[in-house]
C-alpha cells in the first residue's frame, strides 16, 4: 500500500496525476484493504474458536475472562455479572 501511495505522490509532484490514475490507485487500495479485513476476520475467528475449544476441553482451571464496557454513568455496565464472577 505504501508503494501505491508513493507512486501517486510522485505523480502528483510531477504533474502527471490524472483521474484515471486516481481511480486505479483507489481500486488497488480498496482491494488490499478488503483482503486485510478478510484475513483479520478469519484469523480472529479461528484463534477465538481454538481458545474456546481449549477451554471446553480443559479442567476448568483456566477460566475465561469477562470484560465489560462501562455504562453511560462510568460505572459497571448494565449486564449482570456472569456465573464465574459471583
Amino acid at each position: 500500500m505504501a508503494a501505491v501511495v508513493e507512486v501517486a505522490a510522485e505523480a502528483g509532484e510531477a504533474g502527471t496525476y490524472t483521474v484515471e490514475m486516481a481511480q486505479t490507485v483507489a481500486a488497488v487500495l480498496n482491494k488490499v484493504a478488503a483482503r486485510v479485513v478478510i484475513d483479520a476476520e478469519v484469523r480472529g475467528f479461528t484463534s477465538g474458536w481454538r481458545e474456546a475449544m481449549d477451554l471446553a476441553a480443559g479442567d476448568g482451571a483456566d477460566a475465561a475472562r469477562t470484560v465489560r464496557l462501562p455504562g453511560p454513568d462510568g460505572g459497571p455496565g448494565a449486564v449482570p455479572p456472569g456465573p464465574g464472577e459471583r
